[in-house]
């Protein structure tokens, strides 16, 4: 068993009331600090378990069992950064990572931005992750902690938006997410045939 930390973003009336805070202190969630900035909800977990995923998924379940009426949005992890943002979470300085960037430091193949606003180009922070996993491992997080936090932000962000569909659509996106999702846990993307 590991202790594992993370910050789930939460939405629901009066969350930081007394009532509701006990009971999710009373529910399993004594092991986070409840709190609010700039008008987000949020629960830093201090989490003891198998693994970061099955830590994340319990913390979920509890939060949302406890407290009716409160739902977890998204597991909170940086999205987008600019080159500024991954020479400060890398460690390095901004040149070193504008010469990763260009390919005149490194292996190359840096990820391409995914965004621009005005003059700053933005990086998707799992690209830039799964590339710095092959160059130097130990300046960024796990790249499957990463993509996990990924995925569940997809399914959180699926449900949210989800429930206005009337059941017919519910009922065909479910459908089709069963039938692509299972295919690609199953299959090699670039291989094509069965994993094995």
């Amino acid at each position: 068993m590991k202790a594992h930390s993370f910050t789930l973003i939460l939405d629901g009336e009066d969350v930081l009331d007394e009532a509701a805070l006990e009971a999710l202190y009373e529910g399993s969630c004594d092991d986070a600090t409840f709190g609010e900035q700039d008008g987000v909800v949020f629960a830093d977990f201090d989490r003891t378990s198998a693994s970061f995923e099955t830590a994340i998924l319990a913390a979920i379940d509890d939060v949302e069992i406890a407290a009716k009426g409160i739902q977890v949005v998204r597991v909170q992890q940086p999205i987008l950064a600019t080159a500024s943002d991954i020479a400060t979470r890398v460690g390095r300085t901004r040149e070193s990572v504008r010469m990763l960037i260009a390919g005149e430091r490194g292996p190359g193949g840096f990820p391409v931005p995914v965004s621009r606003i005005g003059k700053s180009d933005f990086w998707r922070w799992t690209d830039v992750v799964s590339w710095f996993s092959t160059y130097q491992q130990d300046a960024v997080p796990s790249v499957a902690e990463t993509t996990f936090i990924e995925a569940i932000n997809g399914a959180l962000q699926l449900r949210h938006y989800g429930h206005p569909l009337t059941p017919r659509i519910q009922g065909q996106l479910a459908t089709w997410i069963d039938a692509h999702f299972a295919c690609s846990l199953t299959t090699d993307p670039h291989a094509g045939v069965p994993a094995i």
